[in-house]
């Protein structure tokens, strides 16, 4: 998935999207969008963040799972509720803070890309709702893909650069100067939920 941080007016169609289409808890999020303040004085921007899973290429979320409930699924990490113990080993390993205990199944809950939507040949809801298509969705690895021309033509950042989890959600838009990455990991290692 890229994102582009001069479309995102943060509205939270994404969202709202997600929690309709993926049943999501009140009071719980897959998907949200951040405001965020980069750059330093005095050229000091506000952008708006979308955060969600970045569904990593080496996920630490996958490596604690006990059961092997946290898994990879084409270059997706998806949660199996039949095998999941709710131990919450996957909710602390995970660095952007994208996972939840859900309340009512007691089993780990995140963004799936929408994986049921996907393989299906639909777009997931967050990309499908998006009023300002400032988000991208396609194979990274098929140079036609919308995703594989922006990753190919833009600058571009991902969150947590230093984690080593080859995240698989990427920010364009901004230059790496302004600091997002920063940003998101400053709010990463807040006490937000």
């Amino acid at each position: 998935m890229v994102i582009d941080l001069v479309k995102c007016i943060g509205c939270h169609a994404c969202t709202v999207a997600c929690q309709i289409e993926n049943d999501v808890p009140k009071g719980f999020r897959r998907s949200m969008v951040i405001d965020a303040e980069v750059g330093q004085f005095p050229t000091v921007h506000s952008v708006k963040l979308p955060r969600l899973c970045n569904h990593c290429a080496d996920a630490p979320c996958e490596k604690v799972c006990p059961t092997g409930a946290t898994y990879h699924l084409d270059s997706t990490i998806q949660v199996d509720e039949a095998k999941c113990i709710g131990c919450e080993k996957c909710i602390a390993a995970c660095p952007y803070k994208a996972r939840f205990m859900h309340p009512v199944s007691h089993k780990a809950s995140k963004c799936t890309f929408c994986y049921h939507r996907a393989s299906s040949g639909l777009m997931p809801a967050c990309i499908s709702t998006c009023v300002a298509q400032a988000r991208y969705f396609g194979d990274a690895r098929n140079p036609g893909s919308d995703v594989s021309r922006m990753l190919a033509t833009r600058p571009h950042q991902v969150l947590s650069p230093g984690s080593g989890t080859r995240p698989n959600v990427y920010y364009v838009g901004r230059s790496p100067e302004d600091g997002v990455a920063a940003v998101g990991d400053a709010w990463t290692h807040s006490t937000h939920k």
